[in-house]
């Protein structure tokens, strides 16, 4: 059976993750160990014990987010329910891409540490240079999040950011334009929206700060040809190599999140099995949202894990 695995973005940390597999499995233990020696941070700490304020900040949930992920995956190896074996395909939601990266061999998990932090750093200091923020449109279709955006931005910066399922897309902009667009989104088909609690306007070009320091870390990275397909958030296509790697992770900072497309790639290849390791549920729950004929199934503790051993190698489908 072919599978895809699904790597979690910002917004899916929690006080607590990963702490069952840190107690439990040595693998997993070991992962968090190397995130405390490469960043020189307490992330272990701050992933069991927040508190919640520091664990959010971009700057710590990114590599956070990545390093839960990785220890799960390392759980899941460790007791091979599920091994790299098992799976034809990776994606990530934003930084999720660094997850998926390392999950197919392109990135070292090191390496992948190193890189969350400095893209969560400068997109943090990109955040308080320019005060702005996400709105998610829950009914809105992309073409008219598009209307929207150009019926209120005005000269400030207001775009579609996230394209996560039909009916659910993030907006991000100016927090004035933000204001704006809130304020009349039910004229343009939105039946509800949210702010997001998240430091800026991610995925567009006020986070244009943070490319130059991300492409000078990604110059002096190893890069390498992933084992599996990794698509893209930026096409929605497999990365062939280390130049389209490095080039359209940096362009990601900047460009909308086309997650729905993503999955749909995934669909058209056939496979209909997804495994999202932790922190969160929000892809899995993303999934039938995407397409009716996918099963997906999250890990976010070590019952998940065995819940999932107990339906033997065939994984969620069983």
């Amino acid at each position: 059976m072919e599978r895809a695995i699904v790597f979690p973005g910002q917004g899916a940390q929690f006080v607590g993750m990963g702490r069952q597999f840190y107690e439990r499995f040595a693998s997993s233990r070991k992962v968090f160990e190397l995130a405390d020696q490469v960043l020189n941070l307490p992330l272990t700490k701050l992933c069991f014990e927040g508190p919640e304020s520091d664990l959010e900040a971009t700057d710590v949930s990114q590599p956070a987010i990545l390093v839960c992920s990785a220890a799960i995956v390392s759980a899941l190896e460790e007791t091979e329910v599920l091994t790299r074996a098992d799976f034809s395909v990776a994606a990530g939601l934003s930084l999720g891409e660094y997850s998926a990266l390392w999950f197919a061999g392109a990135l070292g998990l090191e390496d992948a540490i190193r890189l969350v932090r400095i893209r969560g750093v400068w997109m943090q200091c990109a955040s308080e240079a320019s005060p702005s923020g996400m709105l998610a449109l829950l009914g809105a279709s992309a073409e008219s999040a598009a209307e929207l955006c150009r019926s209120v931005s005005g000269n400030e910066v207001l775009v579609p950011a996230n394209y996560l399922c039909e009916g659910n897309i993030v907006l991000s902009g100016s927090t004035t334009a933000i204001d704006r667009a809130e304020a009349v989104a039910r004229n343009f088909g939105v039946r509800r929206t949210t702010r997001l609690k998240v430091a800026g306007a991610f995925h567009s070009e006020l986070m244009r700060p943070a490319c130059e320091p991300l492409t000078e870390a990604l110059a002096t990275t190893p890069l390498g040809i992933p084992r599996m397909p990794v698509l893209s958030n930026v096409t929605a296509r497999p990365l062939a190599d280390a130049e389209e790697i490095s080039r359209l992770l940096v362009q990601q900072v900047t460009s909308p999140v086309r997650w729905a497309q993503c999955i749909q790639e995934v669909v058209r290849m056939g496979i209909h099995d997804l495994v999202e390791p932790g922190p969160g549920k929000t892809l899995s729950q993303l999934a039938t949202k995407i397409d009716r004929s996918l099963r997906a199934v999250s890990i976010n503790f070590v019952v998940d894990l065995e819940q999932l051993a107990g339906r033997g190698t065939a994984g969620p489908a069983d």
